[in-house]
């Protein structure tokens, strides 16, 4: 089972700067995810919060409501969250970055992330295909299942 999280903004996807975001929405995305899943032989949860606080909790409980790995999109909270970047390395579950932009070929300041470091990898501007991508990696990890 794999926990899909979405941060900060990402509820105003297809509205957005759709020049860098594109015209799909977050349900767009969540149904994709879902399918994908389906495909992949996977349950897929996605769940998408504004606020820090819920994703960290999002995070410290993924393994106890058993989740086997975690494909995040911290938004603008890539940047800037250490509380985002210890609640990632506080938990065993490995955790895919995951951007729809290239963040590298943007502002400046998107080029730092302070969640990386403690993820499994980090996969940026593919669209959407890169949380598809990011879960294939998570269910190979996993042996064929992630939990």
């Amino acid at each position: 089972m794999l926990l899909i999280l979405n941060g900060p903004n990402l509820n105003r996807l297809g509205l957005r700067e759709p020049g860098v975001y594109g015209s799909q929405t977050l349900e767009d995305l969540e149904r994709q995810c879902e399918a994908w899943g389906a495909e992949l032989g996977e349950a897929v949860t996605c769940r998408q919060s504004n606020y820090e606080g819920q994703l960290l909790e999002w995070i410290q409980e993924a393994q106890e409501q058993g989740f086997g790995g975690i494909v995040i999109n911290p938004g603008a909270l890539t940047h800037s969250s250490y509380a985002l970047r210890d609640a990632i390395s506080g938990q065993p579950l490995p955790v895919v970055e995951v951007h729809i932009s290239n963040v590298d070929a943007r502002e400046e300041f998107r080029h730092t992330s302070v969640t990386a470091a403690v993820c499994r990898g980090k996969i940026s501007g593919l669209g959407f295909l890169g949380y598809r991508l990011g879960m294939e990696y998570l269910i190979e990890l996993a042996g064929g299942a992630a939990g």
